[in-house]
């Protein structure tokens, strides 16, 4: 399984933004989604339950426990 700040690099990838666009959603800087994607930081639970509800992944999905991105309902 991969790493939780690994994910959070791909799932941006795969939909096509840009450290900024993420930012804007999460109502945070460039920089920081740049230190949460290299591990450097370790995002709030606020922020993940956020980005769950945006990419529509379940958190487990998110923190790296399963690889499986099951829907939330």
């Amino acid at each position: 399984m991969m790493e939780h700040f690994e994910r959070l690099k791909d799932l941006r990838l795969e939909r096509k933004l840009s450290q900024a666009d993420l930012a804007e959603v999460l109502g945070t800087t460039r920089q920081q989604i740049g230190k949460w994607e290299l591990g450097i930081q370790k995002m709030g639970v606020d922020k993940y339950i956020k980005l769950a509800k945006y990419y529509n992944v379940s958190l487990d999905y998110l923190l790296g426990l399963t690889d499986e991105p099951r829907k939330l309902q």
